[in-house]
């Protein structure tokens, strides 16, 4: 794939990181629940690889402040935005490199292995820099765990749902590289 087409591809991801949260926060808490920012910073770092990912989770933060999406949602606050930069950077640089690490045999089998791998990561790099930075002395294991996988339980479903069959059907289609060609 031309750096081109990651760039365009990166930007329409970043586009749906605007768009996506408008339609979940009509939902009460339903970013929260929801977390619709994530689905396309994961899917950047699957199509794009690890550093688009990781720029298009850097980015999301600052063109939501920016562009007027915050004002429409309400959410996330701006205290949430570093923190919130970091993860999302962190799940696109985790998918794409363990995409580039992750060889089974089978597509559908790396493409779950990269996004566990990277959900994980993400929310690990999340309590770990809100309890040392961002929410110093604040920040409990307690509310990492509610935060990061109670109540982000529906968004957990969506994501293992909707990203790598995303991916595999962008394969399928040949508007991204087949991982196994035949």
């Amino acid at each position: 794939m031309t750096a081109t087409k990651r760039l365009v591809l990166t930007a329409v991801n970043i586009a749906l990181c605007l768009v996506l949260p408008m339609a979940f926060h009509s939902i009460p808490n339903g970013g929260k629940i929801m977390l619709p920012m994530h689905i396309p910073v994961l899917l950047c770092g699957m199509v794009c690889g690890a550093p688009y990912g990781a720029v298009c989770g850097l980015l999301i933060a600052e063109f939501y402040e920016r562009k007027g999406a915050k004002i429409l949602t309400s959410m996330p606050t701006s205290a949430l935005m570093p923190a919130m930069m970091v993860e999302c950077a962190a799940y696109g640089l985790t998918t794409g490199l363990m995409l580039r690490l992750v060889r089974t045999g089978k597509t559908y089998a790396d493409l779950y292995l990269s996004l566990v791998a990277a959900m994980l990561v993400g929310r690990l790099v999340s309590g770990v820099t809100k309890a040392l930075f961002f929410m110093a002395g604040q920040y409990t294991m307690q509310a990492w765990i509610a935060a990061s996988f109670v109540t982000a339980l529906p968004g957990i479903v969506l994501q293992l749902a909707v990203v790598p069959s995303i991916v595999y059907y962008l394969m399928r289609a040949g508007l991204i590289p087949q991982r196994y060609p035949r």
